[in-house]
């Protein structure tokens, strides 16, 4: 082949190949500039709030909760949500992350319990002896025997035998004048379970039997002996435990928290691993109503025949039951793949996104019953709302990577106001509720006002007991400080930073050092200072402090009512640490 000839074939290969491409991206491509004209020419810009994500607006403004300017919604961002982790849909394949709508649950779960084989206590018994004296022999010397109605099991020499039978046979020679003698001396051997034609030998032969056979009341295996050769026994002693073992109980342990979830009436399938491959079923008849002090536990009872001797007392066994009592249909229930936990809190991450922008958010949930491979969840969640069900640690970790609320990071999930914003907030606050605040909910919140402050001044002292105390009675000031005396915005404006502050007091309360108190005082610190320059405080005035070292050097402010600066964020390594950046009144 030539130069020349290869050149051509070279050239045509590319000819051919533009073509094709050019077919593949442009193919169609009338409609589709007609499409994508008219759909950009239809598109408008959305409006909402980096700090309420709630707030749409087709138009540019200001937000009616907190007066900032609102931001245009970026059209890869479907939520707006400043705490959303982003993600594309080719990485959420490349995660296998999964996710699934919440729905409400069947009223029917599958829960595993664990549990093993017992004797039927209502036909076990305890074989005793009926004459005291020395066991002379047994005739059944080991557990695990079966015995039978009337058997022999143990000769017993008996001292006090002889002695009764040679009154019975002085009392027969009398029988005539004294038949009442007679017939006492008949019954005390009836006491001693000595039947009428044992008694008719010892009349017959004249003689007394020093030696007495004990047998069997009842037939069954032998689970336990209680004696030895040589023993000497009194009347009434056991010797033997005897079950019939062609019925066994099962009985399965319920935890507190499944307790409720059990019902009588119940079925139930469960395996024996001595046994593999076959599986037994049964119904429960009996939950104890006593919870076992030593293990926390109650039992529930199944009665399972066993003609077959398959089962033996002690053996372990796995069963499921279907809880048909367990959960409300109305219930939300979640699989346990979707729950993350850190301590009290329980998280899952709801895709607040579509499928092709999916975009995830952490939240709290608050769980009930433990039904096998789900969760009935009590708050949080609601029907049709979607989570992830698989890769629940890559979304938490891609979100604590991005500052996003995260497993590991309460103080950011309770948080919704960036520091940056307060100083901004406070210079152009455009937003005035003082003339809709009652005078029931001024004095509601300057008793907030009034505990924060005290709040404060233990952090300057570093008394970390008296901050747990007292971020507890701050909580409460905030829950008494009733919305309901509100309307309108203003009313949404306080529910919005109430439910802020109780989740930072919650916090707080279970911060370990004073530390972890300081950090989360910041957040506490601006929902406050909005609050109190939105509402105003009633009668006097109030200094917001302001110290730039605060917060890892973003700085951090603080609300006091002198003049003098007592930094809450240091105490004593930097008391005069700040500078007053506000006076509201």
């Amino acid at each position: 082949m030539t130069t020349k000839t290869r050149n051509i074939l070279i050239i045509t290969g590319s000819l051919v190949a533009g073509m094709l491409l050019g077919w593949l991206f442009f193919g169609g491509s009338d409609d589709a500039e007609v499409h994508d004209h008219s759909a950009e020419a239809g598109q408008e810009t959305i409006w909402t709030c980096s700090m309420h994500p709630q707030i749409r607006s087709a138009e540019p403004g200001k937000c009616p909760i907190c007066g900032m300017d609102l931001i245009p919604l970026e059209s890869g961002d479907v939520t707006g949500n400043p705490e959303a982790v982003q993600m594309t849909e080719y990485a959420m394949k490349l995660a296998n992350i999964q996710t699934q709508t919440v729905g409400n649950g069947s009223g029917e779960r599958e829960l595993r319990l664990n549990g093993k084989v017992t004797v039927d206590e209502r036909i076990a018994y305890t074989q005793s002896t009926h004459v005291p004296g020395r066991i002379e022999r047994l005739m059944v010397n080991f557990t695990g025997e079966e015995v039978k109605r009337g058997q022999a099991l143990a000769v017993v020499y008996s001292p006090e035998l002889i002695t009764a039978q040679e009154e019975l046979l002085q009392a027969y020679a009398i029988r005539s004048s004294q038949p009442e003698l007679f017939e006492a001396a008949k019954q005390k051997l009836r006491n001693w379970r000595i039947g009428e034609n044992q008694i008719n030998r010892i009349l017959e032969s004249g003689k007394a039997t020093d030696r007495f056979t004990i047998t069997a009341d009842v037939g069954g295996i032998v689970t336990e002996k209680l004696v030895e050769l040589g023993d000497y026994v009194e009347r009434g002693m056991p010797l033997y435990q005897i079950a019939d073992l062609s019925k066994m109980w099962v009985l399965f342990d319920l935890y507190e928290r499944t307790i409720g979830l059990v019902e009588k009436g119940d079925k139930v399938e469960f395996t024996v691993a001595s046994i593999p491959g076959d599986t037994f079923e049964g119904t429960i008849d009996f939950i104890d109503p006593l919870l076992n002090q030593q293990t926390r536990v109650a039992t529930a009872r199944v009665e399972i025949s066993n003609k077959e001797d398959r089962l033996k007392p002690g053996m372990f066994v796995t069963g499921v039951v279907n809880t048909s009592g367990a959960v409300d249909a109305s219930g939300i229930t979640i699989p346990r793949s979707a729950v993350l936990w850190t301590g009290k809190r329980s998280v899952v991450y709801i895709n607040e996104g579509t499928a092709a922008n999916p975009s995830f958010v952490m939240r709290e949930v608050v769980l009930g019953q433990s039904l096998g491979d789900t969760y009935e969840v009590l708050e949080g969640l609601a029907a049709g709302e979607e989570i992830v069900v698989n890769g629940t640690f890559t979304v938490d970790a891609a979100a604590q990577l991005a500052g996003k609320p995260s497993m590991m990071n309460p103080a950011v999930v309770a948080s919704g106001i960036k520091q940056e914003d307060v100083r901004q907030y406070l210079q152009n606050n455009s937003i005035d509720f003082k003339e809709e605040a009652s005078e029931e909910f001024q004095k509601q919140l300057n008793r907030v006002v009034t505990v924060y402050l005290q709040l404060k001044d233990a952090l300057v002292e570093e008394k970390e007991e008296e901050s747990v105390n007292l971020t507890g009675k701050l909580q409460e000031a905030v829950e008494a400080t009733e919305a309901s005396a509100l309307i309108g915005e203003a009313k949404a404006f306080w529910e919005e930073k109430q439910k802020f502050l109780l989740q930072h007091t919650e916090v707080g309360m279970e911060a370990e050092n004073i530390k972890a108190q300081r950090e989360n005082f910041i957040y506490i610190s601006e929902a406050l200072i909005k609050t109190v320059a939105t509402f105003g405080i009633g009668e006097g005035s109030i200094y917001v402090d302001y110290c730039p070292m605060a917060n890892s050097d973003k700085g951090a402010y603080w609300l006091s009512q002198e003049a003098e600066i007592r930094n809450p964020y240091y105490g004593d390594a930097m008391l005069k640490c700040g500078e007053i950046v506000e006076q509201l009144n």
